[in-house]
């Protein structure tokens, strides 16, 4: 065997470990979707519980409970059965740092649950402590997002963390509203969060739709979901618009929480055909690349020296067009000469790189603007909703994108006070 066409076979290899580790860590996302869906109902159910002052609830909180528990233990399978040893997942230590991260907060979720049992915080609280809990997992998902090295797997795993952080804000529009029927009365800060939770979910689901496939954005649009928006949108008129200390109808806090949840579980069915969607392609892609190693493995070169070496272009020389030409690169290698072989995967790696280069733009530009929103909450003391709404205006003011605002207020960073 040619040395040249070794290490090809080595870095099929490769590839192939590499889908590996991605197919677990899609299952993994399919665990932690899961778990975030019943954390996501549970929170809704503790701020009913908390609002009635313990009067009622109890029952349906405790058997949601169980539900997250069984969730919960599914996630820490999934999360032992993760490679930590040999640091072999590209940007591994960022993920398992995030996974760290998030089984501190699932470790600290008892002691939330013991306080909301004793009525010791408030419904605005345990919907923050929840939520917290929830991003910590969503990080897992977005990290998972940025290490995938396959472009249209990668592609499928940004949509789906933007439909699952769409589905977040959803949760967190059920649980404020909840508190604030439950209640009895709206509050303006209660109401503020409303009106930021319901734009932040057509955000997330306008991203999702630029990276979804086809047919899961046609899925969507086509969700039996009109009479729930209806019926939604009415409530959300009255508890929006309530002047405060005005009294709301207690008995809508029902209302409000099934038409919330018949929108959030319209979701959730959706969010399990994407993660399918997204374990399907990972299987399609590595029985793919098995494919293409055993045609390497069989692959006869042609003898003697690739006397064309010099004559042709070098790999990162090779025209975009090349690249659909690429797909199949290992269908037809038999008496092929090395450097033809050469030429096929460096088309195809330059191909999966000008693409992941476009899916990561994406979650490079909401690192950004999560970090820029964080110096501004710092620094001016404000709230994530009021922050975001901050960037917005001076975005919309200057006709500049979030983005270049959010690169603006980080580069302003070192000249600011630190926060007191």
């Amino acid at each position: 065997m040619k040395p040249g066409l070794r290490f090809l076979i080595a870095a099929k290899r490769c590839e192939i470990t590499e889908l590996d580790q991605l197919a677990r860590t899609s299952a993994l996302v399919e665990s932690v979707a899961r778990l975030i869906h019943e954390l996501q109902r549970e929170r809704g159910l503790s701020n009913l519980y908390l609002a009635s002052c313990g009067r009622r609830w109890a029952d349906e909180r405790s058997s949601q409970i169980g539900r997250s528990d069984a969730a919960q233990a599914g996630v820490l399978a999934c999360f032992d059965d993760l490679d930590t040893e040999d640091g072999a997942l590209r940007l591994g230590a960022r993920l398992h740092a995030r996974i760290a991260y998030a089984l501190q907060g699932l470790d600290a979720l008892v002691t939330l649950r013991q306080r909301i049992d004793a009525q010791a915080t408030s419904p605005a609280q345990a919907s923050a402590d929840l939520a917290r809990l929830i991003s910590a997992l969503l990080a897992v998902v977005f990290e998972a997002a940025d290490s995938a090295t396959e472009p249209l797997i990668s592609r499928r795993l940004v949509a789906l963390f933007n439909f699952m952080q769409g589905k977040e804000f959803a949760g967190q529009e059920r649980a404020t509203g909840s508190a604030m029927y439950a209640a009895g009365e709206p509050d303006i800060q209660g109401q503020q969060r409303l009106l930021h939770l319901i734009d932040s979910q057509e955000r997330c689901l306008q991203t999702f739709g630029e990276f979804a496939s086809p047919a899961m954005w046609a899925r969507w649009l086509s969700a039996p979901q009109a009479e729930d928006l209806v019926r939604l949108e009415r409530m959300r008129r009255i508890v929006s618009t309530t002047p405060p200390g005005q009294p709301l109808c207690g008995a809508n806090s029902q209302d409000w929480f099934d038409a919330c949840t018949s929108r959030i579980d319209t979701m959730r069915r959706i969010e399990e055909a994407l993660v399918a969607e997204l374990l399907g392609l990972c299987r399609e892609r590595t029985a793919c690349a098995r494919l293409e190693l055993e045609q390497l493995q069989a692959a006869t070169p042609s003898a003697g020296p690739d006397a064309d070496f010099f004559s042709r272009p070098t790999p990162t020389d090779l025209a975009a067009s090349d690249k659909a030409d690429s797909e199949h690169a290992y269908g037809h290698q038999l008496g092929r000469s090395m450097l033809d072989l050469v030429q096929d995967q460096a088309r195809r790696l330059q191909a999966m790189e000008d693409e992941l280069e476009t899916v990561r733009s994406s979650l490079h530009e909401r690192k950004l603007i999560e970090r820029a929103k964080g110096l501004l909450m710092a620094h001016r003391q404000l709230s994530e909703e009021a922050a975001h709404k901050t960037m917005r205006q001076m975005a919309m003011s200057q006709n500049r994108r979030l983005v270049e605002v959010a690169e603006a207020v980080l580069a302003m960073a070192d000249v600011l006070p630190s926060p007191r």
